[in-house]
């Protein structure tokens, strides 16, 4: 990954409304959810929240298939897996103490989310 990718994607999470659908897309995994969904459960106008989930789709932090009249957003799970080392690839200059274990951080997550 390289800094333009990633402050693209950090620019897409940079607000309030994208960072909650983009962690509730996260927690639903693989398969996603409606937009409609989302912006009921986060209580956003839907062409708000479709304004919002066009920016994390743009960011290829989400993507979005058609299922009959909805649309579903799913996290991508391999851009945010990057973007996680982009940012902690430096860390420790070779001294692992320094970060300490950042899955141990983690709360328990389910394999098929998570690997």
């Amino acid at each position: 990954m390289d800094d333009e990718i990633a402050v693209t994607a950090l620019a897409a999470l940079a607000h309030p409304d994208r960072l909650a659908a983009f962690r509730m897309l996260v927690k639903a995994g693989p398969n996603g959810l409606p937009s409609g969904e989302i912006a009921g459960r986060l209580a956003i106008s839907p062409n708000r929240m479709s304004f919002h989930l066009t920016a994390l789709e743009r960011s290829n932090l989400v993507s979005s298939r058609r299922a009959g009249r909805h649309i579903l957003y799913a996290a991508s799970y391999e851009a945010m897996r990057k973007l996680l080392a982009f940012l902690t690839e430096d860390c420790c200059g070779g001294r692992p103490e320094i970060c300490g274990d950042l899955g141990a951080l983690l709360p328990d997550c389910t394999e098929d989310v998570c690997q």
